[in-house]
């Protein structure tokens, strides 16, 4: 048995912040810190981090745990990192320029330049991921046009993972889960694909290791210790991408169960034995390296709704807009009496995979108010998640249940709406530091706490509340999902018409 004083490290740096939580082996959290790095956009396609700030953020939020417990008491640390997010190394470690992030749309021209270059069946078939601008593989691609020189220098090309890994360790290592996004990572072998590699000029020691979640990847340094408070020789572990950890959080490893992350982006999926390819998921490499996650994705997600609430609806500085919001929305029937919203605001990722898409709300009166449109907007946001469900059924599999986190996970009515939209019971998740534990969970599993993942869910996750759909309201939400689906189209029909 576990000493029930021993800590592991779960470590998220995320687009905005690192937090790093010691959780102990009931996964309750003993001690966290927390420090912001800056988001720079230099421009509206471009967004970029100075890497350096990774570090940074990441030893100021762990000096706040060491200074809470006992380093000698850590029994490892794994880190969940931003998706999508890369960065150039020179042979001394140092950024050659700055990292460019999954928001950053600056290579939307090149995708389908790729695409035809490599066949969009032989770049998805591979990744696992649609052809979109998200990927790191199209800044690759862009860069060799546009950044040749920053290519043929760079000693290492990672992400976050990597690049904080070799600042604990001294060495680069990324995981199966963080490669995994890049697009430039065949997901059934669980290698770097040369194939596509040897398309964009980039060697072989170019890309670092990779390794399994939930192994030992190295050790923290005399000088990384020096900067974080952690021992010297702790153990650090292999997580990997903050959505497969937060899927690892709320225990979504199993047939059956699903997660829902209602954040700035609104990201969902499901473990599935096989890597199931279509244009409603991205297919990811599941968490513990078993199997696979089919995960869909609405890039304006939450965003979209706060973009509603800043633009039109007095401001999220007014304390209270949110409840007064919910409160006359929760009165009005399904699908707003009439007004519809869609939320392609930074384009579409699945199904439709359409940089160019924008939002919209259609089917207005007068006597339509902020209520009926902030109603509208989560419908939407929900309906498009309850289709990629319907999709992955069609898949074969049997979606059971739905674990949610994020900010979204306080709002009820949201809640009532996924649990009547999806015919599915929605369950809150304890933590709503889904990534931390789900990073924390592999270093208890790589440290031995448990003998797998499975039961490091079972020791550690827990569950807030459940809301049982009504099923009365099935055929409403059917008929709406065929109209809001539709508000798409229309848009696309109107844009192709339009002249230029």
């Amino acid at each position: 048995m576990t000493d029930p004083r021993r800590l592991v490290i779960g470590m998220d740096s995320s687009t905005q912040s690192v937090k790093a939580v010691a959780w102990d082996r009931a996964g309750n959290p003993v001690a966290e810190g927390r420090a912001p790095h800056t988001l720079s956009q230099p421009s509206a396609l471009e967004a970029e981090q100075d890497a350096r700030e990774w570090w940074q953020a990441a030893c100021a939020a762990l000096r706040a745990v060491t200074a809470e417990v006992d380093p000698g008491r850590i029994d490892g640390i794994a880190i969940s990192n931003q998706r999508e997010t890369m960065v150039l190394l020179d042979r001394a470690g140092e950024p050659l320029a700055p990292a460019t992030l999954w928001l950053d749309t600056r290579a939307q021209a090149t995708t389908s330049v790729l695409a035809a270059e490599l066949g969009a069946d032989l770049l998805h078939g591979t990744s696992g991921k649609p052809v979109d601008v998200c990927a790191c593989v199209y800044r690759l691609r862009w860069m060799r046009d546009h950044r040749p020189d920053h290519l043929d220098r760079a000693a290492t090309i990672t992400g976050v993972q990597g690049y904080l890994t070799l600042k604990l360790t001294g060495t680069a290592t990324d995981t199966w889960t963080s490669a995994d996004p890049f697009g430039t990572f065949d997901i059934r072998a669980k290698r770097w694909a040369r194939p596509i590699l040897d398309h964009l000029g980039i060697a072989e020691a170019q890309v670092p290791p990779v390794a399994r979640p939930g192994t030992r990847i190295g050790a923290v340094t005399e000088a990384a210790a020096a900067a974080t408070g952690l021992r010297a020789g702790t153990p650090v572990m292999a997580a990997g991408g903050d959505g497969h950890c937060a899927g690892l959080g709320v225990g979504a490893i199993r047939p059956g169960v699903v997660y829902l992350n209602l954040g700035t982006a609104v990201v969902g999926g499901m473990w599935s034995p096989a890597p199931e390819i279509g244009r409603y998921w991205r297919t990811l490499i599941s968490p513990t390296g078993e199997g696979y996650l089919l995960e869909s994705c609405q890039r304006g997600g939450a965003f979209f709704v706060n973009w509603f609430i800043d633009t039109f609806a007095g401001g999220r500085d007014d304390p209270e807009v949110f409840r007064r919001l919910e409160a006359r929305a929760a009165a009005l029937p399904v699908g707003s009496e009439g007004a519809t919203a869609c939320t392609y605001i930074l384009g579409c990722m699945d199904p439709h995979w359409d940089g160019e898409a924008t939002a919209s709300f259609s089917g207005l009166n007068p006597g339509h108010t902020a209520a009926h449109l902030f109603r509208a907007s989560l419908e939407a946001i929900t309906l498009e998640f309850a289709r990629a469900l319907v999709a992955m059924r069609g898949s074969g599999l049997d979606p059971r249940e739905v674990l949610v986190i994020g900010g979204g996970a306080t709002n009820r009515m949201w809640l009532r709406m996924l649990a009547d939209a999806t015919g599915l019971p929605i369950v809150r998740s304890l933590s709503n530091e889904a990534s931390a534990l789900g990073a924390g969970m592999s270093a208890a599993v790589a440290a031995g706490w448990y003998p797998g993942f499975g039961a490091a869910v079972d020791g550690m996750t827990r569950t807030a509340g459940r809301v049982e759909p009504d099923p009365a309201a099935g055929p409403a939400w059917e008929a709406l999902s065929r109209r809001q689906a539709a508000a798409y189209a229309a848009l696309r029909q109107a844009r192709a018409a339009a002249p230029g």
